[in-house]
Parts: structure tokens; sequence; C-alpha cells
């Protein structure tokens, strides 16, 4: 994969990240870095008046800079940005925005030098990453305080990671032998305007969600099973007369979990004549969700193969101060997905709480002793608990705006919320999900001898090797995160 020149998906990304010497700058693309510094170096020379090349940000673009002064100027302003808060983000974070600012610096509009996008590549070869805080950014002149933080180790200030320890900046560059560099016009100011905060939040987010979202259709047929309910809500027929892709693919998907049951055989003679919702309605809620997926990956890409800072260096003599910068395109798509995410944490409780009450051959609380036992009555108050506490987290935080910058940046996305509540919302949908499925396989307990879909007896395998049948009261929530690290280390079969 060649920076800056190749078209790069949110899964490519990823790649980068496991294996850093997957990206590579070519000759093309060190042209285009070369001739965009050259560039940025004619306006320096000139009498022009240009914002971040030679006046100051913000309200003080009005305020002529020396040329002497420009390297002073972007050195300032790195320093003074650099003002975030909160827990660091994951390490992963950080280089999945290290990756995305060098594809969209390598483009050849920003003015970077060769030297400092070749030093970023650098570090994230060596694991040299550095440290950003959660909070600071409004998601305007994109995410300015945590990138910012990104590229205080360039200057030999900061923190990075050093291996899951966090060490000072200097002392690493001393142990690779690396010099702090020393920035030139516009490259501050080319480095820390830009949306790759939001986006890795959104990349990140997608690669959960992807899996959540296909985990969800699994649990969701694993439920049906336990329950017996009926498949025929899933025909193709029936979708075809209202073809959203997403509601297509969920009932296709619902088709084949559920393929050779010998629970769903048991109930087509039954006097029962629909399922709730919950059940019958998984192709049309889960599809809406996919749908939103689908949705959000596209906005991501585009923005991932973007030049998103501030100004946009076309020539030596046009450069352009616009809004490329702005989080509105990535921030509402993800306030979509976040709900989307939201809304299968929500239908998988109410499958939880169906398989609790004790109907069509299912004992109350999922357990033949309860009295002396609660048996599963209290898994599903946390389900409840993380359902609605994803309700609270899907205020779009898009929906704000508070004016920054003296009024010059008079409109705000609020991106970077959005982004961190996605994937909070997820990490809360792990265990949403970790809830149904562990009563989905102990309501299947009682259904032997008869068998399931050959995949979900394989996922039913998969659990019961970490989690035992429940006959007494024990303690439940062990059970519990032991199929949410099931879950986060993708030991489900779920195509």
């Amino acid at each position: 994969m060649i920076y800056g020149v190749d078209v790069f998906t949110f899964h490519d990304v990823l790649e980068i990240c496991k294996k850093p010497n997957k990206a590579k700058l070519n000759k093309a693309a060190k042209e285009q870095i070369l001739k965009s510094q050259k560039n940025v170096q004619k306006i320096v020379e000139s009498d022009r008046c240009v914002y971040g090349i030679n006046t100051g940000f913000g309200p003080l673009c009005d305020t002529k800079i020396s040329a002497d002064e420009t390297a002073q100027l972007q050195y300032n302003l790195i320093i003074s940005h650099a003002v975030g808060v909160g827990k660091p983000i994951d390490k992963e974070l950080s280089k999945i925005m290290m990756i995305a600012k060098v594809h969209a610096l390598s483009k050849g509009f920003s003015g970077v030098s060769l030297e400092v996008i070749e030093r970023m590549i650098l570090m994230l070869e060596k694991d040299i990453i550095p440290v950003v805080p959660e909070q600071g950014s409004v998601g305007a002149s994109g995410d300015l305080a945590p990138l910012a933080h990104l590229v205080l180790p360039l200057l030999g200030l900061g923190q990075v990671w050093e291996g899951d320890m966090v060490s000072d900046t200097m002392e690493v560059l001393k142990k690779h032998d690396l010099e702090p560099l020393a920035l030139g016009p516009k490259e501050g100011l080319g480095l820390i305007n830009g949306t790759q905060f939001i986006l890795a939040h959104a990349i990140k987010g997608l690669e959960k969600f992807e899996y959540l979202l296909d985990l969800a259709d699994m649990t969701a047929a694993m439920s049906i099973e336990a329950y017996r309910g009926s498949a025929s809500p899933f025909k193709k027929e029936l979708h075809d007369i209202r073809p959203f892709e997403g509601s297509k693919k969920v009932a296709a998907r619902m088709l084949k979990f559920l393929k050779g049951s010998e629970n769903l055989k048991a109930h087509e003679d039954c006097e029962r004549v629909q399922d709730p919702y919950s059940m019958r309605c998984v192709p049309q809620v889960h599809g809406a969700s996919r749908n939103a997926f689908e949705h959000l990956r596209g906005m991501a890409e585009t923005e991932l193969n973007s030049v998103t800072d501030n100004p946009i260096v076309l020539s030596a003599e046009e450069s352009i101060s616009g809004g490329n910068f702005h989080g509105q395109l990535m921030a509402l798509p993800l306030d979509y997905a976040t709900l989307a995410a939201a809304e299968l944490g929500n239908i998988s409780d109410r499958r939880s709480y169906l398989l609790l009450e004790g109907k069509y051959g299912l004992p109350r609380l999922l357990t033949e002793s309860s009295g002396l036992n609660s048996g599963f009555m209290i898994p599903q108050y946390t389900s409840a608990a993380l359902v609605t506490e994803n309700k609270t987290l899907c205020f779009p935080a898009s929906a704000d705006s508070i004016p920054t910058s003296l009024g010059q940046e008079d409109h705000v996305s609020m991106g970077s919320i959005s982004g961190r509540k996605f994937n909070q919302v997820l990490g809360n949908l792990v265990n949403i999900l970790s809830v149904e499925l562990m009563f989905a396989a102990q309501g299947l307990e009682f259904r032997r001898p008869a068998k399931c879909s050959k995949v979900i007896e394989e996922n039913f395998a998969i659990l019961r090797s970490k989690v035992a049948k429940l006959e007494d009261d024990r303690l439940i929530g062990k059970d519990m995160l032991a199929i949410a690290e099931l879950i986060n280390e993708r030991k489900f079969v779920v195509n």
C-alpha cells in the first residue's frame, strides 16, 4: 500500500496498524510532497499574505508574521494547542491517527516536508506512538488539541507509548538515536488541522461494529432456537417486497443459522400464531443497523482518502483557506451509527427477557429450582442498565455547537464526542450480547435431546468450553465476563 497514492479502506488502516511496513512512500508520493513543500517556500519568499504560512491563527489571521519568525510560529502553534485532558486514548487509536494523517499529508496539498512525514512513518515502524488525551477537541478546525499531542514527539516533547508503558519522548528518541525536528513554514498547521481523531474513532468503531452486527444475528438465532420460535419471518419472499439491503442480508443469514434445526421443527404444528417483535423483526431491526454501518463506512473511507487541513496549497500562486477540516461530515454518521449500535442492544435485552418468562417449555428464570435460587434474574438487570446507559449516550453530539476562537470558528461539529460515544456504546453492547448468549445457551439445555442447526451447536460448544450450565446459584458475573472475553477475542462463528 502506498501512502498518498492508493485508496485506503478502513480494513487497510487496521492492517497497517498491525504491520506498519505494509505501507510505504513511493516515488510519486515523494514528488507530490516535495512539490507542495516548494510551493509553500515560494509563498514565504513572496510578499503575499497567506493564512497560517505568514499570518497568525484563528482570530489572529490578520497579524502578519515575518519570514524569520515562521519557524517559531509553527513551534508555538503546536505547544499552545496541546491542551487536551482526560485519559489517554488507546495506543491503537493513536496509531490509526498517525496512519490517517500520513496518508492525507502525502497527497501533496499540505506543504508538510518529506522529512516530517518520513519521521512519522519511522515512528510507526519503531512503535514509538504518541500519547493523546481523549478530551479537548470540538471537531471544528479539525481535532486541534488531540493532533497537537500527536505531533509533540516530533519536537521531542510530550509522551509516547513504549510497549504498554508511557515514557517521556526524549528518553525514547535517545534510545533510537533520533533527534527532534524543527518545523518549517505551515508544517505545524498542516499537522494539527484535520479530522484524524474523529476518523480514528470511526475506523476502530467500524471494526467492532462489523463483528457485533454478525454476532447479534447469530445470538438472535440461538435465542430463537431456545425459544422454539419460527423461521418463517425470514423467508426471502417477504424481504424481496421490502428490499432494504440490510434486511435482506440479515434475513438470509437467519435462515442459514437456523437451517436443519430440530427445535424449529417442533414449533411447526404448535398453536402459536406469531413470535414477539424481538424475534420476528430481527431482519428489520438488525438490518436497519447494518444500513447505518454501511453509511458510516462509506463516509469514513471518503474522509480517510481526503485532504482535511487548511489552507490547501494548490500551487505557489494559489492557496485556499476553506473548511475541509470541519468534522460535521463525520459527526452526523457517527451519531447515526451510535443509535444503530444501541438498538442492537435494545432488542437483544428484549430477547433475553423473553427467555426468562417461563413460556413454551422453558422454566422461569431459566432454572428448575427457582425460589432458593435466583437463577438468571439479575443478569438481565445488568443488561437493562447497559441498554439505558446506551440510550443516554445516543444524544447526538452533532446537534450542539459552541463558538470558539473569539467567534472566528463560530460553528463546530463536536464530532470527537460522537466518535467517543460510538465506541462506548459498542463496549456496552459486548456485555449486553454476552447476557443474551448466556441465556440462550441455558435455554437450549431444556430443549435436549433436540439438536440445533450445525452453526448454533458449534457456538453452543464454544460457550460451554468456558461457561457450564447453571444448576444452582453461583458467581454468574464471572460467566458473563468469560463470554464477553470470547466476544472480544472473536471466538464465536458468525458467518
